[in-house]
Protein backbone atom coordinates (compact mmCIF):
# COMPACT_ATOMS: atom_id res chain seq x y z
CA UNK A 1 0.00 0.00 0.00
CA UNK A 2 1.15 3.51 -0.75
CA UNK A 3 1.00 4.84 2.77
CA UNK A 4 2.98 2.10 4.42
CA UNK A 5 5.82 4.00 2.73
CA UNK A 6 4.89 7.30 4.33
CA UNK A 7 3.55 6.13 7.68
CA UNK A 8 6.73 6.74 9.68
CA UNK A 9 6.64 10.41 8.74
CA UNK A 10 3.54 10.96 10.85
CA UNK A 11 5.64 10.18 13.90
CA UNK A 12 8.55 12.34 12.69
CA UNK A 13 6.55 15.33 11.54
CA UNK A 14 8.21 17.64 14.06
CA UNK A 15 11.61 17.35 12.32
CA UNK A 16 10.30 18.92 9.11
CA UNK A 17 10.95 22.57 8.38
CA UNK A 18 10.38 24.56 5.19
CA UNK A 19 14.07 24.06 4.46
CA UNK A 20 14.30 20.28 4.87
CA UNK A 21 10.78 19.09 4.06
CA UNK A 22 10.83 16.31 1.44
CA UNK A 23 9.23 17.02 -1.92
CA UNK A 24 6.46 15.00 -3.56
CA UNK A 25 5.47 15.29 -7.21
CA UNK A 26 1.87 14.28 -7.93
CA UNK A 27 0.10 14.29 -11.29
CA UNK A 28 -3.65 13.63 -11.56
CA UNK A 29 -5.71 13.39 -14.73
CA UNK A 30 -8.22 16.21 -14.69
CA UNK A 31 -11.49 16.79 -16.55
CA UNK A 32 -12.24 16.94 -20.25
CA UNK A 33 -14.07 20.25 -20.35
CA UNK A 34 -17.01 19.80 -22.70
CA UNK A 35 -19.78 19.47 -20.09
CA UNK A 36 -20.72 20.07 -16.47
CA UNK A 37 -18.91 18.06 -13.76
CA UNK A 38 -20.74 15.06 -12.31
CA UNK A 39 -20.40 12.88 -9.22
CA UNK A 40 -17.58 10.88 -10.82
CA UNK A 41 -15.53 14.05 -11.24
CA UNK A 42 -16.18 14.88 -7.60
CA UNK A 43 -14.96 11.48 -6.42
CA UNK A 44 -11.65 11.74 -8.23
CA UNK A 45 -11.09 15.35 -7.16
CA UNK A 46 -11.93 14.63 -3.51
CA UNK A 47 -9.76 11.48 -3.44
CA UNK A 48 -6.66 13.33 -4.57
CA UNK A 49 -7.55 16.42 -2.56
CA UNK A 50 -7.46 14.13 0.49
CA UNK A 51 -4.03 12.86 -0.56
CA UNK A 52 -2.80 16.42 -1.25
CA UNK A 53 -4.03 17.60 2.14
CA UNK A 54 -2.61 14.66 4.06
CA UNK A 55 0.84 14.80 2.50
CA UNK A 56 0.95 18.54 3.25
CA UNK A 57 -0.17 17.85 6.82
CA UNK A 58 2.67 15.35 7.26
CA UNK A 59 5.12 18.05 6.25
CA UNK A 60 5.75 17.32 2.58
CA UNK A 61 6.18 20.03 -0.02
CA UNK A 62 3.73 18.80 -2.64
CA UNK A 63 3.73 19.91 -6.25
CA UNK A 64 0.29 18.84 -7.39
CA UNK A 65 -0.32 19.00 -11.14
CA UNK A 66 -3.83 18.39 -12.50
CA UNK A 67 -4.42 18.91 -16.20
CA UNK A 68 -7.36 20.33 -18.13
CA UNK A 69 -8.08 18.38 -21.33
CA UNK A 70 -9.30 20.92 -23.87
CA UNK A 71 -8.03 19.15 -26.99
CA UNK A 72 -7.17 15.61 -27.93
CA UNK A 73 -8.05 12.64 -30.05
CA UNK A 74 -10.18 10.48 -27.73
CA UNK A 75 -9.44 6.87 -28.45
CA UNK A 76 -11.86 4.66 -26.55
CA UNK A 77 -13.88 1.93 -28.27
CA UNK A 78 -17.08 3.88 -27.63
CA UNK A 79 -15.97 7.20 -29.12
CA UNK A 80 -12.99 6.63 -31.38
CA UNK A 81 -12.09 9.85 -33.13
CA UNK A 82 -15.07 11.70 -31.65
CA UNK A 83 -13.84 15.04 -30.35
CA UNK A 84 -16.57 15.80 -27.82
CA UNK A 85 -15.43 19.37 -27.29
CA UNK A 86 -15.73 20.14 -31.01
CA UNK A 87 -19.10 18.44 -31.14
CA UNK A 88 -20.34 20.63 -28.27
CA UNK A 89 -18.90 23.77 -29.92
CA UNK A 90 -20.78 23.08 -33.15
CA UNK A 91 -23.98 22.31 -31.28
CA UNK A 92 -23.85 25.60 -29.36
CA UNK A 93 -22.32 27.60 -32.26
CA UNK A 94 -19.35 28.71 -30.19
CA UNK A 95 -15.59 28.56 -30.56
CA UNK A 96 -14.10 25.41 -28.94
CA UNK A 97 -12.08 27.55 -26.55
CA UNK A 98 -15.27 29.31 -25.43
CA UNK A 99 -16.70 25.92 -24.53
CA UNK A 100 -13.46 24.91 -22.78
CA UNK A 101 -13.32 28.16 -20.78
CA UNK A 102 -16.96 28.00 -19.76
CA UNK A 103 -16.81 24.40 -18.52
CA UNK A 104 -13.40 24.89 -16.89
CA UNK A 105 -14.95 27.71 -14.86
CA UNK A 106 -17.95 25.51 -14.05
CA UNK A 107 -15.62 22.75 -12.89
CA UNK A 108 -13.71 25.17 -10.65
CA UNK A 109 -16.96 26.52 -9.18
CA UNK A 110 -18.18 23.03 -8.28
CA UNK A 111 -14.82 21.95 -6.85
CA UNK A 112 -14.62 25.14 -4.78
CA UNK A 113 -18.07 24.37 -3.38
CA UNK A 114 -16.81 20.89 -2.41
CA UNK A 115 -13.83 22.54 -0.67
CA UNK A 116 -11.36 20.90 -3.06
CA UNK A 117 -8.08 22.80 -2.98
CA UNK A 118 -6.75 24.09 -6.29
CA UNK A 119 -3.68 22.18 -7.53
CA UNK A 120 -0.22 23.76 -7.57
CA UNK A 121 -0.25 23.83 -11.38
CA UNK A 122 -3.21 23.29 -13.72
CA UNK A 123 -1.92 23.12 -17.31
CA UNK A 124 -4.15 23.00 -20.39
CA UNK A 125 -3.41 20.48 -23.12
CA UNK A 126 -3.87 23.20 -25.76
CA UNK A 127 -1.16 25.29 -24.10
CA UNK A 128 1.46 22.55 -24.38
CA UNK A 129 1.34 21.53 -28.03
CA UNK A 130 5.08 22.09 -28.56
CA UNK A 131 5.97 19.79 -25.65
CA UNK A 132 3.74 17.12 -27.15
CA UNK A 133 5.25 17.53 -30.62
CA UNK A 134 8.74 17.19 -29.09
CA UNK A 135 7.75 13.94 -27.37
CA UNK A 136 6.27 12.51 -30.57
CA UNK A 137 9.54 13.28 -32.37
CA UNK A 138 11.54 11.53 -29.64
CA UNK A 139 9.40 8.42 -29.97
CA UNK A 140 9.76 8.51 -33.77
CA UNK A 141 13.53 8.92 -33.48
CA UNK A 142 13.66 5.91 -31.16
CA UNK A 143 11.86 3.81 -33.78
CA UNK A 144 8.68 3.10 -31.81
CA UNK A 145 6.28 5.13 -33.94
CA UNK A 146 5.42 5.47 -37.64
CA UNK A 147 3.80 8.05 -39.91
CA UNK A 148 0.80 7.37 -42.13
CA UNK A 149 -0.85 10.14 -44.19
CA UNK A 150 0.31 12.83 -41.77
CA UNK A 151 -0.78 10.98 -38.63
CA UNK A 152 1.68 9.37 -36.19
CA UNK A 153 0.96 6.09 -34.39
CA UNK A 154 2.71 4.35 -31.52
CA UNK A 155 3.86 0.84 -32.47
CA UNK A 156 2.51 -1.24 -29.58
CA UNK A 157 3.61 -4.58 -31.06
CA UNK A 158 7.24 -3.47 -31.37
CA UNK A 159 7.11 -1.96 -27.88
CA UNK A 160 5.67 -5.18 -26.46
CA UNK A 161 8.56 -7.21 -27.86
CA UNK A 162 11.05 -5.28 -25.73
CA UNK A 163 8.89 -4.14 -22.81
CA UNK A 164 5.40 -5.16 -21.78
CA UNK A 165 2.32 -3.25 -22.87
CA UNK A 166 -0.32 -4.01 -20.27
CA UNK A 167 1.88 -4.17 -17.16
CA UNK A 168 -0.40 -1.86 -15.16
CA UNK A 169 -3.79 -3.25 -16.18
CA UNK A 170 -2.79 -6.88 -16.66
CA UNK A 171 -3.95 -6.82 -20.29
CA UNK A 172 -2.27 -9.10 -22.84
CA UNK A 173 -1.55 -7.69 -26.30
CA UNK A 174 -2.48 -10.92 -28.06
CA UNK A 175 -5.91 -10.86 -26.41
CA UNK A 176 -6.34 -7.21 -27.33
CA UNK A 177 -5.53 -7.97 -30.97
CA UNK A 178 -8.23 -10.63 -31.12
CA UNK A 179 -10.89 -8.49 -29.42
CA UNK A 180 -10.35 -5.09 -31.10
CA UNK A 181 -13.08 -4.06 -33.52
CA UNK A 182 -11.85 -3.64 -37.10
CA UNK A 183 -14.60 -1.27 -38.21
CA UNK A 184 -13.53 1.67 -36.05
CA UNK A 185 -12.63 4.92 -37.77
CA UNK A 186 -8.92 5.25 -38.48
CA UNK A 187 -8.06 1.55 -38.04
CA UNK A 188 -7.16 1.21 -41.72
CA UNK A 189 -4.15 3.51 -41.20
CA UNK A 190 -2.63 1.44 -38.42
CA UNK A 191 -0.20 -1.42 -38.74
CA UNK A 192 -1.92 -3.10 -35.81
CA UNK A 193 -5.33 -2.53 -34.25
CA UNK A 194 -3.77 -1.99 -30.77
CA UNK A 195 -1.56 0.92 -31.94
CA UNK A 196 -2.68 4.34 -30.71
CA UNK A 197 -2.46 7.85 -32.14
CA UNK A 198 0.31 10.19 -31.03
CA UNK A 199 -0.66 12.83 -33.60
CA UNK A 200 -3.69 13.02 -35.88
CA UNK A 201 -3.87 14.88 -39.17
CA UNK A 202 -6.86 17.21 -39.00
CA UNK A 203 -9.70 16.72 -41.44
CA UNK A 204 -10.90 19.88 -43.26
CA UNK A 205 -13.84 20.33 -40.85
CA UNK A 206 -11.66 20.05 -37.75
CA UNK A 207 -11.39 23.49 -36.12
CA UNK A 208 -8.62 22.94 -33.58
CA UNK A 209 -5.34 22.30 -35.41
CA UNK A 210 -1.65 23.06 -35.06
CA UNK A 211 1.34 22.86 -37.39
CA UNK A 212 3.73 19.97 -36.87
CA UNK A 213 6.49 18.28 -38.91
CA UNK A 214 3.94 15.70 -40.08
CA UNK A 215 0.74 17.65 -40.76
CA UNK A 216 -1.63 20.27 -39.49
CA UNK A 217 -3.37 18.38 -36.78
CA UNK A 218 -3.73 17.78 -33.07
CA UNK A 219 -2.20 15.50 -30.43
CA UNK A 220 -3.46 12.13 -29.32
CA UNK A 221 -5.33 12.08 -26.04
CA UNK A 222 -2.78 9.94 -24.17
CA UNK A 223 0.10 12.23 -25.04
CA UNK A 224 -0.83 15.34 -23.05
CA UNK A 225 -0.30 13.81 -19.59
CA UNK A 226 3.07 12.32 -20.53
CA UNK A 227 4.29 15.65 -21.91
CA UNK A 228 2.94 17.88 -19.15
CA UNK A 229 3.91 15.48 -16.36
CA UNK A 230 7.49 15.53 -17.66
CA UNK A 231 7.52 19.32 -18.03
CA UNK A 232 6.39 20.09 -14.50
CA UNK A 233 7.51 17.06 -12.49
CA UNK A 234 10.47 15.59 -14.40
CA UNK A 235 11.08 12.32 -16.20
CA UNK A 236 9.96 10.28 -13.17
CA UNK A 237 7.84 11.59 -10.34
CA UNK A 238 6.22 10.11 -7.24
CA UNK A 239 2.47 9.64 -7.75
CA UNK A 240 0.17 9.49 -10.76
CA UNK A 241 -3.56 9.35 -10.11
CA UNK A 242 -6.88 9.23 -11.86
CA UNK A 243 -10.13 7.32 -12.15
CA UNK A 244 -10.20 3.55 -12.63
CA UNK A 245 -11.64 4.11 -16.12
CA UNK A 246 -8.30 5.66 -17.14
CA UNK A 247 -6.19 2.68 -16.15
CA UNK A 248 -6.58 1.22 -19.65
CA UNK A 249 -5.81 2.38 -22.26
CA UNK A 250 -4.87 5.90 -21.07
CA UNK A 251 -2.39 5.16 -18.30
CA UNK A 252 -1.08 2.06 -20.03
CA UNK A 253 -0.27 4.18 -23.07
CA UNK A 254 1.32 6.85 -20.88
CA UNK A 255 3.70 4.22 -19.51
CA UNK A 256 4.71 3.17 -23.02
CA UNK A 257 5.24 6.76 -24.23
CA UNK A 258 7.32 7.73 -21.21
CA UNK A 259 9.38 4.54 -21.32
CA UNK A 260 10.51 5.36 -24.85
CA UNK A 261 10.79 9.16 -24.60
CA UNK A 262 12.23 9.35 -21.06
CA UNK A 263 13.88 5.95 -20.70
CA UNK A 264 11.68 5.01 -17.72
CA UNK A 265 8.11 4.59 -16.54
CA UNK A 266 6.57 7.93 -15.51
CA UNK A 267 6.05 7.45 -11.76
CA UNK A 268 6.74 5.41 -8.64
CA UNK A 269 3.12 4.82 -7.63
CA UNK A 270 -0.18 4.64 -9.48
CA UNK A 271 -3.42 5.43 -7.64
CA UNK A 272 -6.90 4.91 -9.08
CA UNK A 273 -10.19 5.80 -7.47
CA UNK A 274 -13.05 3.43 -8.22
CA UNK A 275 -16.32 4.15 -9.96
CA UNK A 276 -19.69 5.52 -8.87
CA UNK A 277 -22.61 3.15 -9.41
CA UNK A 278 -26.39 3.55 -9.23
CA UNK A 279 -28.14 0.40 -8.07
CA UNK A 280 -25.07 -1.57 -9.11
CA UNK A 281 -24.87 0.00 -12.59
CA UNK A 282 -22.03 2.29 -13.64
CA UNK A 283 -23.11 5.92 -13.60
CA UNK A 284 -23.11 7.29 -17.14
CA UNK A 285 -24.97 9.61 -19.51
CA UNK A 286 -25.87 6.78 -21.90
CA UNK A 287 -27.75 5.00 -19.09
CA UNK A 288 -29.63 8.14 -18.08
CA UNK A 289 -28.37 7.91 -14.50
CA UNK A 290 -25.58 10.49 -14.58
CA UNK A 291 -26.18 13.28 -12.07
CA UNK A 292 -24.43 16.61 -12.43
CA UNK A 293 -23.09 18.26 -9.28
CA UNK A 294 -25.29 21.33 -9.64
CA UNK A 295 -28.26 18.95 -9.75
CA UNK A 296 -27.18 17.53 -6.39
CA UNK A 297 -26.96 21.02 -4.94
CA UNK A 298 -30.40 22.04 -6.29
CA UNK A 299 -32.17 18.65 -6.10
CA UNK A 300 -33.25 19.05 -9.73
CA UNK A 301 -32.53 15.49 -10.98
CA UNK A 302 -35.39 12.95 -11.03
CA UNK A 303 -33.25 10.39 -9.15
CA UNK A 304 -32.81 12.80 -6.22
CA UNK A 305 -35.30 12.89 -3.35
CA UNK A 306 -33.98 16.29 -2.21
CA UNK A 307 -31.12 18.76 -2.61
CA UNK A 308 -27.83 17.89 -0.92
CA UNK A 309 -25.23 20.39 0.23
CA UNK A 310 -21.67 20.21 -1.12
CA UNK A 311 -20.35 19.05 2.28
CA UNK A 312 -22.92 16.25 2.38
CA UNK A 313 -21.67 15.06 -1.02
CA UNK A 314 -18.03 15.31 0.13
CA UNK A 315 -18.77 13.42 3.35
CA UNK A 316 -20.69 10.76 1.41
CA UNK A 317 -17.67 10.20 -0.86
CA UNK A 318 -15.17 10.10 2.02
CA UNK A 319 -17.20 7.46 3.86
CA UNK A 320 -16.09 4.89 1.28
CA UNK A 321 -12.48 3.87 0.63
CA UNK A 322 -11.29 5.43 -2.62
CA UNK A 323 -10.52 2.02 -4.18
CA UNK A 324 -13.99 0.62 -3.46
CA UNK A 325 -17.07 1.08 -5.63
CA UNK A 326 -19.38 3.77 -4.27
CA UNK A 327 -23.08 3.10 -4.84
CA UNK A 328 -25.35 6.12 -5.01
CA UNK A 329 -28.68 6.13 -3.18
CA UNK A 330 -30.81 8.76 -1.50
CA UNK A 331 -30.74 6.69 1.68
CA UNK A 332 -26.93 6.77 1.73
CA UNK A 333 -26.82 10.51 1.09
CA UNK A 334 -29.44 11.22 3.74
CA UNK A 335 -27.47 9.11 6.22
CA UNK A 336 -24.33 11.11 5.30
CA UNK A 337 -26.27 14.33 5.86
CA UNK A 338 -27.33 13.22 9.36
CA UNK A 339 -23.85 11.96 10.19
CA UNK A 340 -22.23 15.22 9.12
CA UNK A 341 -24.66 17.28 11.23
CA UNK A 342 -23.92 15.04 14.23
CA UNK A 343 -20.19 15.49 13.70
CA UNK A 344 -20.43 19.29 13.44
CA UNK A 345 -22.73 19.54 16.44
CA UNK A 346 -20.20 17.56 18.48
CA UNK A 347 -17.50 20.11 17.56
CA UNK A 348 -19.72 22.91 18.93
CA UNK A 349 -20.41 20.86 22.05
CA UNK A 350 -16.68 20.19 22.48
CA UNK A 351 -15.92 23.91 22.43
CA UNK A 352 -18.30 24.41 25.37
CA UNK A 353 -17.16 21.48 27.53
CA UNK A 354 -15.91 22.27 31.02
CA UNK A 355 -12.82 20.26 32.06
CA UNK A 356 -12.77 18.14 35.20
CA UNK A 357 -9.92 17.24 37.51
CA UNK A 358 -9.24 13.70 36.33
CA UNK A 359 -6.50 11.58 34.78
CA UNK A 360 -5.82 11.55 31.02
CA UNK A 361 -8.28 9.37 29.12
CA UNK A 362 -6.38 6.63 27.30
CA UNK A 363 -9.27 6.24 24.85
CA UNK A 364 -8.48 9.69 23.42
CA UNK A 365 -4.90 8.59 22.74
CA UNK A 366 -6.19 5.42 21.06
CA UNK A 367 -8.57 7.42 18.85
CA UNK A 368 -5.71 9.68 17.72
CA UNK A 369 -3.50 6.69 16.93
CA UNK A 370 -6.26 4.84 15.07
CA UNK A 371 -7.14 7.94 13.00
CA UNK A 372 -3.60 8.49 11.75
CA UNK A 373 -2.91 4.77 11.32
CA UNK A 374 -6.00 4.56 9.09
CA UNK A 375 -4.87 7.49 6.94
CA UNK A 376 -1.37 6.03 6.72
CA UNK A 377 -2.90 2.76 5.51
CA UNK A 378 -3.71 3.73 1.93
CA UNK A 379 -5.89 6.72 2.90
CA UNK A 380 -8.50 4.69 4.76
CA UNK A 381 -10.89 7.59 5.33
CA UNK A 382 -13.85 5.39 6.45
CA UNK A 383 -11.84 4.08 9.42
CA UNK A 384 -10.62 7.58 10.28
CA UNK A 385 -14.22 8.84 10.21
CA UNK A 386 -15.39 5.96 12.42
CA UNK A 387 -12.78 7.00 14.99
CA UNK A 388 -14.06 10.58 14.87
CA UNK A 389 -17.53 9.25 15.70
CA UNK A 390 -16.06 7.39 18.65
CA UNK A 391 -14.80 10.78 19.78
CA UNK A 392 -18.32 12.18 19.20
CA UNK A 393 -19.71 9.51 21.53
CA UNK A 394 -17.30 10.56 24.28
CA UNK A 395 -18.02 14.28 23.78
CA UNK A 396 -21.76 13.72 24.08
CA UNK A 397 -21.28 11.49 27.10
CA UNK A 398 -19.23 14.20 28.84
CA UNK A 399 -21.87 16.80 27.95
CA UNK A 400 -24.49 14.53 29.56
CA UNK A 401 -22.32 14.27 32.72
CA UNK A 402 -21.78 10.54 32.22
CA UNK A 403 -18.01 10.84 31.64
CA UNK A 404 -15.28 13.32 32.52
CA UNK A 405 -12.37 14.79 30.57
CA UNK A 406 -9.55 16.95 31.82
CA UNK A 407 -8.34 20.11 30.08
CA UNK A 408 -5.55 18.24 28.29
CA UNK A 409 -7.97 15.68 26.79
CA UNK A 410 -10.35 18.40 25.63
CA UNK A 411 -7.52 20.24 23.89
CA UNK A 412 -6.36 16.99 22.26
CA UNK A 413 -9.86 16.39 20.92
CA UNK A 414 -10.08 19.94 19.60
CA UNK A 415 -6.75 19.45 17.84
CA UNK A 416 -7.86 16.07 16.45
CA UNK A 417 -11.05 17.51 14.92
CA UNK A 418 -9.17 20.52 13.55
CA UNK A 419 -6.48 18.34 11.98
CA UNK A 420 -8.50 15.35 10.75
CA UNK A 421 -12.07 16.56 10.14
CA UNK A 422 -11.30 20.03 8.83
CA UNK A 423 -7.69 20.16 7.60
CA UNK A 424 -7.25 16.63 6.21
CA UNK A 425 -10.78 15.46 5.32
CA UNK A 426 -11.63 19.00 4.20
CA UNK A 427 -15.04 19.18 5.89
CA UNK A 428 -16.67 22.51 6.76
CA UNK A 429 -19.50 23.54 9.04
CA UNK A 430 -21.97 24.74 6.42
CA UNK A 431 -24.35 25.96 9.11
CA UNK A 432 -21.75 28.49 10.24
CA UNK A 433 -21.38 29.61 6.65
CA UNK A 434 -25.15 30.02 6.36
CA UNK A 435 -25.19 32.08 9.55
CA UNK A 436 -22.46 34.36 8.15
CA UNK A 437 -24.47 34.82 4.98
CA UNK A 438 -27.57 35.60 7.03
CA UNK A 439 -25.61 38.17 9.07
CA UNK A 440 -24.32 39.89 5.92
CA UNK A 441 -27.83 40.00 4.45
CA UNK A 442 -29.25 41.50 7.66
CA UNK A 443 -26.53 44.18 7.79
CA UNK A 444 -27.14 45.00 4.13
CA UNK A 445 -30.85 45.38 4.81
CA UNK A 446 -30.17 47.75 7.76
CA UNK A 447 -27.65 49.78 5.73
CA UNK A 448 -30.22 50.07 2.93
CA UNK A 449 -32.76 51.39 5.47
CA UNK A 450 -30.19 53.95 6.59
CA UNK A 451 -29.64 55.00 2.99
CA UNK A 452 -33.38 55.45 2.52
CA UNK A 453 -33.44 57.63 5.66
CA UNK A 454 -30.64 59.79 4.23
CA UNK A 455 -32.51 60.20 0.94
CA UNK A 456 -35.55 61.38 2.90
CA UNK A 457 -33.24 63.73 4.86
CA UNK A 458 -34.19 61.91 8.05
CA UNK A 459 -30.75 62.53 9.54
CA UNK A 460 -31.75 61.53 13.06
CA UNK A 461 -32.76 58.00 12.01
CA UNK A 462 -29.72 57.70 9.74
CA UNK A 463 -27.32 58.70 12.52
CA UNK A 464 -29.06 56.47 15.04
CA UNK A 465 -28.74 53.41 12.76
CA UNK A 466 -25.05 54.13 12.24
CA UNK A 467 -24.48 54.57 15.98
CA UNK A 468 -26.20 51.27 16.85
CA UNK A 469 -24.25 49.40 14.16
CA UNK A 470 -21.00 50.86 15.54
CA UNK A 471 -21.92 49.68 19.04
CA UNK A 472 -22.37 46.18 17.60
CA UNK A 473 -18.87 46.29 16.13
CA UNK A 474 -19.95 47.05 12.55
CA UNK A 475 -18.06 49.94 10.96
CA UNK A 476 -20.02 51.94 8.36
CA UNK A 477 -18.31 54.17 5.77
CA UNK A 478 -20.00 56.46 3.25
CA UNK A 479 -18.02 56.61 -0.01
CA UNK A 480 -18.64 58.07 -3.45
CA UNK A 481 -19.49 54.54 -4.66
CA UNK A 482 -22.03 53.94 -1.89
CA UNK A 483 -22.03 52.71 1.69
CA UNK A 484 -19.50 50.12 2.80
CA UNK A 485 -19.39 48.20 6.05
CA UNK A 486 -17.01 45.88 7.87
CA UNK A 487 -18.23 43.34 10.42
Amino acid sequence: MLFTIYSTLARKKEIFTPQNAPHVGMYVCGPTVYGDPHLGHARSAITFDLLFRYLAFLGYKVRYVRNITDVGHLENDSDYGDDKLLKKARLEQLEPMEIAKYYTDRYHDMMDALNVRRPSIEPNASGHIMEQIDMVQQILDAGFAYIVNGSVYFDVIKYNQQYRYGQLSGRVVEDLLSSTRDNLEGQEEKRNSVDFALWKKAQPEHIMRWRSPWSEGFPGWHLECSAMGRKYLGDKFDIHGGGMDLLFPHHESEIAQSQIANGDTPCQYWMHNNMITVNGQKMGKSLGNSIMLDEFFTGSHPLLAQAYTPMTVRFFILQAHYRSTLDFSNDALQAAEKGLKRLMQAVKTLNNLQPSATDDNNIIKNIETECYDALNDDLNSPIAISQLFEAVRIINSVADKKEKLNANDIERLKKLFHNVAFDILGLKDEQSGNQNELLNNLVKMIVDLRQQSKEKKDWETSDNIRKQLTELGITVKDTKDGTEWVV
